[in-house]
């Protein structure tokens, strides 16, 4: 069976520093498989690795059964995986408009962008009443609403989501968790990164737990949140 995502013995490092030691993992088309982790575990830097924004030391990533280790971050994004990297990273001083525009950056036809942005303003709404707002002044579940929705404007197969509930109210965040299972209905692969570790296996299908680079747990998202040791250490 080809997976649509497949890593094998990823090593990548931090200069001298190496923070993923031979992870094993797989995500197949539809599944919402979420990483948790504790702080410095490797999360961020699997993210990185599998988008092109930390050079890989050796092993193997496939997508759709074709390499895509040390790819340019923009020959991956071509290729419909994107990264919603942890603190947002929308332009502050560009509109909502403008920062959608730049999640179309591999489109040219202005009639497909208009029509992803509408397709983005139907799971937020805000953002059409924002949309010739800045985005450095608008709250911060406004700008996570932004940033995946600026996500979406690429048309994603796999979509990353590193941290999207960091520093938003709980209210904000259950909304966010349900706008991410209402992507992945819609048929969008998701790959999610959440120190909330509760929530993240919540929604998922699978999960795998990260400690110091390494990969010493992976289950269905029910059977982790079952699991003693994953409770005390991650749900407690």
């Amino acid at each position: 069976m080809t997976h649509l995502l497949e890593v094998k013995n990823l090593v990548s490092h931090y200069g001298q520093l190496q923070a993923l030691r031979e992870i094993n993992f797989h995500i197949d088309e539809g599944e919402i498989v979420s990483l948790i982790g504790g702080n410095g575990a490797g999360k961020s830097t699997t993210l990185k690795s599998l988008s092109g924004l930390v050079n890989v030391t050796s092993g193997e990533i496939k997508f759709l059964d074709k390499s895509i280790v040390n790819l340019l971050p923009h020959q991956i994004s071509a290729m419909n995986i994107t990264h919603v990297p942890e603190g947002r990273r929308i332009f502050p001083e560009m509109t909502v408009e403008e920062n959608l525009y730049l999640g179309a950056f591999n489109v040219r036809d202005k009639a497909i962008i208009k029509e992803r942005m509408e397709k983005g303003f139907e799971y937020f709404p805000i953002l059409k009443k924002r949309l010739h707002q800045k985005g450095g002044t608008m709250s911060g579940g406004e700008q996570q609403m932004l940033a995946i929705a600026r996500a979406l404007m690429n048309q994603p197969k796999l979509l990353m989501l590193d941290e999207p509930s960091m520093g938003l109210a709980p209210i904000i965040v259950d909304q966010i968790f349900e706008i991410i299972q209402e992507l992945n209905k819609s048929g969008i692969t998701i790959l999610l990164v959440e120190q909330n570790a509760y929530h993240a296996l919540q929604i998922a299908d699978r999960g795998y737990v990260l400690q110091t680079g390494e990969i010493i747990l992976s289950g269905t998202g029910k059977e982790l949140i079952e699991n003693d040791e994953i409770r005390e250490a991650y749900l407690a």
